[in-house]
């Protein structure tokens, strides 16, 4: 299953590397938050989420 960020990431036309500049974070980082290995701070959480131009449900929250 492909993460809701990682599709965001697509779209919005960034590599993971430059979404991490972005964020103040590597690229191994945003890696791992895409395949679901790594749960990122709120901090962290916030700005992908704007620097996607998305909120916070819209690449985090789980349909149950």
């Amino acid at each position: 299953m492909t993460s809701k960020m990682k599709l965001a990431r697509i779209e919005k036309g960034l590599t993971q590397d430059q979404l991490a500049k972005q964020v103040q974070a590597t690229r191994q980082t945003i890696g791992l938050i895409e395949k679901g290995k790594y749960n990122p701070s709120l901090r962290l959480c916030i700005a992908i989420a704007k620097a996607l131009d998305k909120t916070l449900d819209d690449l985090f929250w789980e349909e149950l």
